[in-house]
């Protein structure tokens, strides 16, 4: 059984123009809700550059040579972290990554207060993922630089929706008119949601499966298609985004069990049957194998662009520093 929502009058339309004239006319990248078409396709142009860039034996590149990056990460991170820094340092930039850990916040130090720090030893590019919803946007308005997030609570991921998209664009040829699924915890996951803004954004049509008690309750504002089965929301897919379990971000009981979650919701051979047959199979990471994909279907070098997401991710993150800086590059910011 399918639940349709198609109210999208409140997305971005691909035939309004930036109001500056500008590709990206933005100071930072919070999010994806915001950005019109023309800002997603000019940050998935340059990135697709930077991935011609990184297959090279020469990956480095002095475009940023001089400016200053700080990742200040609140949860822990290997892919996300780690490209930003592979990012940054392939571009020319000093790159940081500071350690809350064993920082003065450990000490109590408030996150307005952490801001002013920070932006007193004038960086160029703060990179930052948090726990809670809206803490980047927040500390977005006391810095001077440019500012990324890379994760905040439930709410976005800019960076991996665009690095999907791209992902998407170049194993399928176009964004517009493919039928994107997305399944698993999509409640707690802010990939889920920055992807349903960039995908709606960019017309495919989207569908959602999950049980329930894992849909977020503002879904039927979201203009995509809810099933409860998975066989009915594979069928004619062409591209299946999988979603992990968020257990550190729920509290209460979501699901009988385990075992019972990959028998009906678990991405297996079987259920892939009713997608098309050049169906692309993706996953953020990290992976719980036999609880949300089945092994098989994660290492199947002809269906799964896992790896390739992997890759992409430092391309995007490359793109996006890139574009954010170039004002400054350029001596226009104030």
């Amino acid at each position: 059984m399918s639940m349709n929502s198609t109210d999208q009058s409140s997305y971005p339309r691909a035939d309004v123009a930036p109001p500056s004239g500008k590709l990206f006319p933005h100071k930072h990248l919070l999010g994806i809700w915001g950005l019109d078409p023309t800002a997603i396709k000019h940050l998935l142009d340059v990135a697709d550059g930077y991935v011609d860039l990184n297959r090279q034996a020469v990956k480095s590149t002095e475009t940023c040579r001089g400016l200053t990056q700080i990742n200040l990460f609140f949860e822990n991170s290997t892919r996300t972290l780690m490209s930003f820094e592979i990012a940054g340092k392939r571009l020319g930039l000093d790159t940081i990554s500071m350690s809350t850990g064993t920082s003065s916040i450990k000490k109590g130090e408030t996150l307005l207060d952490t801001a002013a720090t920070l932006n007193a030893m004038h960086p160029d590019v703060l990179v930052m993922r948090h726990a809670d919803s809206g803490a980047v946007k927040l500390l977005s308005e006391k810095m001077d630089c440019a500012v990324i997030n890379a994760g905040d609570g439930r709410a976005e991921h800019p960076t991996q929706a665009l690095l999907d998209a791209l992902t998407i664009r170049r194993r399928k040829g176009s964004i517009h008119g493919q039928t994107i699924v997305i399944s698993g915890d999509v409640a707690h996951s802010r990939v889920a949601r920055s992807n349903i803004y960039l995908l709606n954004a960019m017309g495919a049509r989207v569908r959602l499966v999950a049980p329930p008690t894992l849909l977020p309750a503002d879904i039927d504002r979201l203009g995509v298609e809810v099933f409860h089965h998975m066989e009915q929301g594979l069928e004619g897919a062409d591209v299946v985004m999988m979603l992990r379990l968020q257990n550190e971000r729920m509290q209460g009981a979501f699901l009988p069990s385990l075992r019972e979650y990959y028998h009906f919701w678990g991405l297996t051979r079987e259920k892939l049957k009713v997608a098309k047959d050049d169906v692309l199979v993706m996953h953020p990471g990290p992976m719980n194998r036999g609880v949300e994909i089945a092994s098989d279907v994660a290492d199947d070098l002809d269906r799964s662009a896992i790896e390739e997401q992997v890759e992409m991710g430092v391309a995007v993150r490359m793109a996006c520093i890139d574009v954010l800086t170039r004002d400054l590059r350029n001596g226009e910011r104030s």
